[in-house]
């Protein structure tokens, strides 16, 4: 325990170097700013700053990145409890109680109810992740290529998580990822494959390229087909925020106790994330809270579950992405091309190599948390005005920023290209119902995979049993049968069930 300290005090330290700590600050901005601004998503902003990273070391571009992640979790309350309009997935829960309360004439207390469970649920998920991490590397130094390869394949199995109403369409997306990820020269035989003789795809495909192109370039074109839009001020009420009293927080601690708990966990699964954390923790206040009738009308359980728990998700995601160097979300998705982009991979190996840097983003989370709270409080009517800035104005530069950011990261206009293309197929997907995250998934982890199938076959004389043969990969690989199983088992009920309401009813 002391050695942890002694490390996460360093970790401190290291944050309070002036460009660190400017890094820091530019990213609780930026993500709050990518959060209240109408057509961003937190996914896409931390794809717009990942080519700017390029020139950076690596300590600054992951507190850059880690800091736009946690402020956006907190950033879209300010649209949810005074616009009804939820700035991410994850704040539609949040919008229920927060909105209402507004609605009612307290949007400063509303306000107030957020930033303390923000507050509140990132220390307490970051000072757990921090208890939890090392023991999770530690274990994770018995791993052989076979099991990085399983824990890979536990990894894709998000997509029954990420790929929202149709785990059909979510394979679709991920499958094409994948797919994406084989084009260009093969590192093992050298053979080109899925080039078609075309020169400029021998090079392979960016998965910056895919990310930036797909989350970016195609949510912009999805909003010019539907019409840009100026929320207006529902509430009427003075902005600003009240924090609640020492009675009401302690009225409420079984719900922060519930709510922090389940953000954890859920961030620590790969695939849960901050969205389901959130409608998880208010659907378990539904069953347990003593106010549970009175959900819905403007109460502080309503507004603390769903923010406790989503932005508890955020520390959660850092423990599979720093000891496994496998990403629980989108955003971690992007934070795992970053260390990536650097040469640095995560993984047991890096607390041996580098442990100033993992206890660092640690320590840059607890600082973060406590610098979006302050920005939150102080800067609530400026955040609003940048609201109304023209949703056109914004989404042109989305647009400039999702070149530059392409370009700049090989000075290739081929990738100029494939931003465009990759828009496009956004495009398409968001217009057909596709979920874009199993293909960005797919373009990460796919190389990943594949190296250590490779890896793992000649070493073991080509033997495919190996991964169900060793008790930690064929464990690992149980529960991504098991995982891949259930929502498929599910669907057959459901199926069937209909057919049989159907000749009853015929």
């Amino acid at each position: 325990m002391s050695d942890i300290l002694l490390h996460l005090a360093g970790g401190f330290v290291t944050v309070f170097h002036p460009i660190n700590l400017i890094a820091l600050v530019v990213g609780l901005v930026v993500g709050m700013l990518v959060a209240v601004l109408p057509g961003l998503t937190l996914v896409m902003g931390v794809v717009l700053a990942l080519p700017f990273t390029y020139g950076m070391s690596i300590m600054p571009s992951i507190i850059l990145l880690t800091a736009m992640y946690i402020s956006g979790t907190y950033g879209g309350a300010f649209t949810s409890i005074l616009f009804r309009i939820p700035g991410e997935p994850l704040d539609v829960p949040l919008l229920w109680d927060g909105y209402a309360m507004a609605h009612k004439g307290q949007p400063a207390k509303a306000l107030g109810w957020t930033l303390f469970a923000a507050l509140t649920g990132g220390i307490l998920s970051t000072l757990a992740a921090v208890a939890m991490v090392h023991p999770f590397a530690t274990f994770a130094l018995k791993f052989d290529s076979p099991e990085y390869f399983a824990i890979i394949m536990f990894g894709l199995t998000s997509i029954v998580a990420l790929g929202g109403g149709s785990i059909i369409n979510a394979f679709i997306s991920l499958f094409l990822g994948l797919m994406i990820a084989c084009v260009g020269v093969d590192e093992i035989y050298g053979v080109e494959r899925f080039t078609f003789g075309v020169p400029m795809l021998a090079d392979g495909v960016e998965y910056l390229t895919v990310m930036v192109g797909a989350y970016g370039l195609g949510e912009v074109l999805v909003r010019l087909e539907s019409g840009f839009q100026s929320p207006q001020l529902a509430s009427g009420g003075k902005v600003g925020t009240e924090f609640p009293t020492l009675r009401e927080v302690w009225s409420i601690r079984p719900t922060l106790a519930r709510s922090s708990v389940l953000g954890i966990i859920m961030g620590i699964i790969p695939g849960a994330g901050a969205t389901i954390a959130s409608f998880v923790s208010y659907g378990v206040e539904a069953q347990y809270c003593k106010r549970r009738k009175e959900l819905g009308s403007g109460i502080a359980e309503g507004i603390v579950a769903p923010q406790t728990a989503s932005t508890a998700t955020v520390a959660g995601h850092l423990v599979p992405l720093l000891t496994l160097g496998i990403p629980g979300s989108g955003a971690t998705a992007v934070i795992l091309g970053a260390f990536l982009l650097h040469g640095v991979q995560p993984g047991p190996q890096l607390f041996a190599k580098d442990a100033a840097l993992v206890y660092a983003i640690f320590a840059s989370l607890l600082i973060g948390v406590v610098g979006m709270c302050l920005m939150g409080y102080f800067a609530i009517k400026l955040l609003i005005k940048v609201l109304y800035l023209p949703e056109a104005v914004t989404s042109a530069f989305v647009v400039l920023f999702c070149f530059i950011g392409a370009f700049s990261a090989r000075n290739n206009v081929t990738d100029l290209w494939m931003i465009v293309t990759f828009g496009v197929v956004g495009y398409l997907f968001e217009r057909y119902r596709f979920p874009i995250a199993p293909m960005v998934l797919g373009c990460i982890l796919g190389p990943q995979a594949e190296n250590s199938f490779m890896t793992s076959m000649i070493s073991y004389g080509n033997d495919w049993t190996v991964f169900f043969t060793r008790p930690i990969s064929g464990l690992v690989m149980a529960l991504v049968i098991a995982a891949l199983s259930y929502p498929l088992i599910r669907h057959l009920r459901q199926e069937f069930k209909l057919r049989r309401l159907s000749r009853a009813s015929g």
